[in-house]
């Protein structure tokens, strides 16, 4: 028998686990709590008894039938991110063992109390946090670690411009260019978001009124300088000020397009700044890929938790049962840091 398949059990019944399946594309009323068969792991494969699953904005897309899921994982089980603790492992597994608390991102079907990944991307959780707050710390820091530092490259004493500061990726980045030794600037539509990140050591805060002009703003937040490396979770509907408040040299990450994903571009302003834009995501990279940045994040940033440098922000943790409302807490966007689910709890916390 492979070491730990006598936990293999759950309360819905041995040989099951329960899921949140969303029924059909639409709003948040049609998710629901449905079973599934417990997965078994396959060679170099864990299985994890999930604690919280972590709640994305990609989740609310694919429940409206906007962002398939890739090949491989379930269809109608939305879910990016889990921490909870390995209860079963399969042949070749010599990283991990049954009962080690780890945390992770997923192709998809996250909101499940058991989840299927190769070893290798499993992260390991920092003794000091509970698996409640290693809930919130996957798939923000490393979309925000990844997009600042491995793709664009930020230095202590640059500036970032960081939008949607309030988020999930947006806290995480806040604190990542913090210990870094970056200058931050962040931007919300919400005033009370922008206080609270400016309580978190944010040294720039701008609210930004719908429709409105910032980049003037920012340059007088920054006397007339422009900013090194912008972190855009927002999309087309800041193209135009996120050009003009570029530096000579600067780095423009797009991961995230709410406001929208096309607008005009001006390469001259482009050119004549030797800037540069790239676009990334973490969902449809390639195993190899995830695999290389989990092993890499657990020796660099994974440390800085457990010294306090870095800390998970959690809006909320609701029942998994409740899944539908924190999908409309999302979308009124009323959370600030993470919004998660949790597979053992009944009752609501807030941060």
């Amino acid at each position: 028998m492979v070491p730990g398949a006598e936990k293999g059990e759950r309360e819905s019944g041995a040989g099951s686990m329960r899921v949140i399946e969303i029924t059909r594309p639409g709003g948040p009323e049609v998710l629901r709590l449905a079973e599934r068969p417990l997965p078994e792991p396959g060679r170099g494969e864990l299985r994890v008894r999930v604690t919280v699953s972590g709640v994305n904005r990609a989740d609310l897309l694919q429940r409206r039938g906007r962002y398939p899921a890739p090949p491989g994982v379930p269809p109608d089980v939305p879910g990016l991110e889990f921490s909870g603790e390995v209860d079963r492992v399969g042949e070749g597994c010599r990283l991990r063992s049954v009962g080690e608390r780890v945390m992770g991102i997923l192709g998809g079907g996250g909101y499940s109390e058991s989840v299927l990944l190769p070893e290798r991307e499993a992260i390991r959780v920092p003794e000091k946090l509970s698996l409640e707050e290693a809930g919130a710390i996957p798939e923000v820091f490393l979309t925000a670690w990844d997009a600042l530092f491995l793709q664009a490259g930020l230095q202590a004493g640059e500036t970032v411009l960081i939008h949607a500061v309030g988020s999930g990726v947006g806290t995480a980045a806040l604190q990542l260019a913090r210990a870094a030794g970056a200058i931050t600037v962040g931007t919300s539509r919400t005033r009370a978001k922008v206080d609270r990140a400016l309580s978190m050591g944010l040294d720039h805060g701008l609210t930004i009124d719908e429709g409105a002009s910032w980049a003037e703003p920012v340059h007088d937040l920054l006397s007339g300088r422009g900013v090194d490396v912008i972190l855009d979770l927002v999309g087309a509907a800041y193209l135009e000020d996120n050009q003009a408040v570029l530096s000579e040299r600067a780095r423009w990450v797009v991961v995230g397009v709410p406001g929208g994903g096309k607008g005009t571009l001006d390469l001259r302003r482009m050119m004549v700044k030797r800037a540069s834009l790239r676009g990334t995501v973490l969902r449809a990279r390639p195993p190899e890929e995830k695999a290389t940045l989990a092993r890499e994040f657990e020796r660099v940033v994974i440390p800085l938790f457990a010294s306090a440098r870095l800390h998970p922000v959690v809006d909320r943790i609701l029942p998994a049962t409740k899944a539908a409302e924190a999908h409309r807490r999302m979308e009124a966007n009323r959370s600030f840091g993470k919004l998660l689910l949790s597979w053992r709890e009944s009752e609501s916390h807030e941060s």
